[in-house]
């Protein structure tokens, strides 16, 4: 089996430890490890076109995106492997250029004051995957919560990293970094709800 596939058996259901991804038509061996590559380039493409949806917000150099709201959802849709090496995809291709983050490209991207929401997305979405594969995502409930837990780590790691690059203070950077993001996040956490336990629910359907 591909190193990169986290699906337990060649015919994943919808049993606890799967994750959306695993639902899709088994592969062994080489068909496998091409299925995975695709999943990660997939979700890496996402996220980045994702960031393109970028909305300045007054008095903070970081704008309103759709990438964290891509990346919580590749963590959840693909698990935490496959999550954190798309989002590793995403993040090293950036940096080597592609011109898919919200504040710059190349490695020019990694001092500008955004970048620590790209180093937290990609933590962000090892956490969602892994929580999805616990039934994190199986649940209106359940949902809100664990892309909530999501978005606190993007935090955690984004608001720190700009408050170093921008020389704010504590309350500054949250003013600047988290504050005007609330309301985006729980539209967003809205969205999860609505999207995720659907797809389940489609899915057991087939079933």
């Amino acid at each position: 089996m591909s190193v990169l596939s986290l699906a337990e058996s060649p015919a994943a259901t919808t049993r606890p430890g799967t994750v959306l991804a695993d639902l899709l038509p088994a592969a062994e061996g080489a068909r496998a490890r091409v299925r995975d590559a695709a999943l990660v380039a997939g979700g890496a493409a996402l996220t980045g076109l994702a960031a393109q949806i970028a909305v300045p917000v007054p008095g903070s150099p970081v704008p309103v995106t759709g990438q964290t709201f891509a990346a919580l959802l590749v963590g959840a849709s693909l698990g935490a492997g496959r999550g954190f090496l798309s989002l590793a995809l995403y993040t090293l291709a950036g940096l080597a250029g592609l011109p898919w983050f919200a504040g710059g490209t190349g490695t020019a991207a990694a001092v500008a004051p955004s970048f620590g929401y790209v180093l937290g997305m990609l933590l962000a979405a090892t956490v969602v995957g892994a929580l999805a594969r616990r039934g994190g995502d199986r649940g209106a409930l359940r949902t809100a919560g664990t892309m909530a837990l999501g978005s606190a780590v993007i935090y955690a790691v984004g608001v720190p990293y700009l408050a170093v690059a921008a020389d704010l203070s504590a309350p500054q950077a949250l003013a600047a970094g988290l504050v005007p993001f609330l309301i985006g996040d729980a539209l967003k956490a809205a969205l999860a709800m609505a999207a995720l336990p659907t797809a389940w629910k489609l899915a057991n359907k087939r079933g």
